[in-house]
């Protein structure tokens, strides 16, 4: 066990101090020990922290707490995850909310290349429900991750078809990994754990309040590299999700339907403001990805002068210098969603100017 995990465990257990400001105090001091040992006078000039939260670090009493939890996790077999962990999810690292601390109970690799969240109504209907099983079912073949919030409806449904095809599917919860809610779906969630896993940045005891939900959104919506609503009311958690999707540039997918139906009010809006692309079957999202052609790539030899486009200069530029560069930091600082940095990685690529590399890191040729 990391000797200074209490530490970074502590640190996101101080009142009102948070992901954001938590990341910045221990950015600023070189680790989360030295945030506890720095003097409350230097915690003051860290920008964005002031005398308030620098006494709330320097009053702390969170200690107790924090052995309480290693204890828990050493007994559960759960394994904690610290933002600059090389576990931790990196799609997660590019978001700026994301949380200090994950608590992860499972065999999956939350680093794998291809992981998409599917979401939507917990009133689900048998259109929907068939919607999502087809999707999932025809998503099979490239094996993503799936992940859901293991609510009722849309959520439960996709979970079980991930199980049904051998896919990892992992759920976001939002309380501790000392219960799982709704309690109806403990047996589909420990059946998970066989081939994916729970995921939370609560500790122990934190019921399932209300309020928990849009933080569990964040990383539904943060560690996938897109989020597809397959039906939602016009108010809903699964907006919630698509919203932050959007805000952390991830692509977003939405099934149509028929302008009465009340539980695809949601997604309808979704489209109507270009908040998500339409899509009507596995093979959109399969195509906007860019996930077949990834697969049919063929060693090409490099084209001389080619004229670039600025949105491919864009990316030479960002990958230029480097000995090679993850996918989603090109996406991150070329402020494209993925499926459009995929789809130019590709055109580059066939032009010979860039080359893939296993772990889907890419350098220029």
């Amino acid at each position: 066990m990391d000797e200074n995990l209490k530490y970074k465990i502590a640190i996101s257990l101080i009142p009102h101090i948070g992901d954001m400001r938590a990341k910045r105090l221990i950015s600023y001091c070189g680790s989360a020990e030295a945030v506890f040992t720095e003097k409350k006078s230097a915690l003051e000039k860290i920008p964005g922290i002031g005398e308030a939260f620098a006494k709330a670090v320097i009053n702390h009493k969170v200690f107790k707490r924090t052995e309480e939890e290693i204890k828990f996790i050493q007994k559960n077999n759960i394994t904690p995850l610290f933002y600059l962990d090389k576990d931790y999810p990196k799609r997660l690292t590019h978001c700026e909310d994301s949380p200090v601390m994950l608590y992860f109970k499972g065999k999956a690799n939350l680093n794998t290349e291809k992981v998409i969240s599917i979401i939507g109504t917990r009133e689900a209907t048998d259109y929907g429900k068939q919607l999502c099983e087809k999707l999932v079912a025809d998503l099979a073949p490239f094996h993503p991750i799936i992940v859901s919030g293991l609510a009722y409806g849309i959520d439960i449904y996709a979970h079980k078809a991930a199980m049904e095809h051998n896919l990892t599917t992992v759920c976001g919860l939002g309380h501790g990994l000392d219960k799982i809610y709704p309690a109806v779906h403990k047996s589909f969630a420990e059946e998970m754990l066989e081939n994916g896993g729970w995921l939370s940045d609560f500790t122990s005891g934190v019921i399932p309040d209300r309020e928990n939900f849009p933080r569990r959104n964040r990383i539904v919506a943060g560690m996938s590299d897109a989020t597809i609503v397959v039906e939602s009311k016009a108010v809903g958690g699964s907006l919630i999700t698509a919203d932050i999707a959007n805000s952390y540039n991830r692509d977003v997918f939405a099934f149509p339907g028929r302008v009465n139906d009340d539980c695809s009010a949601g997604c309808n809006n979704l489209i109507k403001q270009n908040k998500a692309a339409l899509i009507q079957s596995a093979a959109d999202v399969i195509y906007i990805m860019g996930w077949e052609q990834q697969t049919k790539k063929a060693p090409v030899q490099k084209q001389l002068f080619v004229e670039l486009k600025p949105e491919e200069e864009i990316l030479v530029n960002v990958i230029k210098g480097k000995d090679s560069m993850n996918v989603d930091d090109i996406c991150l600082f070329a402020k494209m969603p993925m499926s459009k940095v995929s789809s130019l990685l590709l055109t580059l690529e066939f032009s010979g100017i860039v080359r893939s590399l296993p772990g889907k890191r890419y350098r220029l040729n």
